[in-house]
């Protein structure tokens, strides 16, 4: 099993909040990860559509693993967030994260999230985030 993969599964296994709203890892590489998300209901803000911190958070777990996946500790230090369209209830979502540049303790990563088809892949992008990530220099894997 790789480092990325393991470390996203020690990392996961601990985070209560994206467990809570059923985030699943789909994918976990050298600077890269993927997870999803089914849009329940109860996520639902006033106007009917997908809260957008939801969103966020799926973003940023995508990030984490992504920003986490050498095997050492690294926390954000900031991120934007620019939504293209709302989720909807029952969508099934999917962030994609992608290492951009690291530099010393700093990275920077992209993550796009997807709405994704029936047959599972990649519809139309609904948001665009970016992360910035702070590498604290402990191991995550004994």
């Amino acid at each position: 099993m790789s480092i990325a993969l393991r470390s996203a599964e020690v990392m996961l296994a601990a985070d209560r909040a994206s467990r809570a709203l059923g985030i699943e890892l789909r994918s976990a590489g050298p600077g890269t990860g993927e997870v999803t998300m089914v849009v329940r209901p109860d996520m639902a803000n006033g106007w009917d559509i997908c809260h957008g911190g939801l969103i966020a958070t799926l973003a940023d777990t995508a990030f984490a693993v992504a920003c986490n996946s050498y095997g050492v500790l690294s926390l954000a230090a900031g991120f934007d967030i620019t939504f293209l369209e709302p989720g909807q209830v029952g969508d099934h979502l999917l962030a994609r994260a992608g290492e951009r540049a690291v530099k010393g303790r700093t990275g920077v990563y992209d993550v796009t999230v997807f709405r994704l088809r029936p047959d599972g892949t990649p519809g139309d992008p609904i948001a665009e985030f970016r992360g910035r990530s702070r590498n604290v220099g402990r191991p995550i894997l004994d």
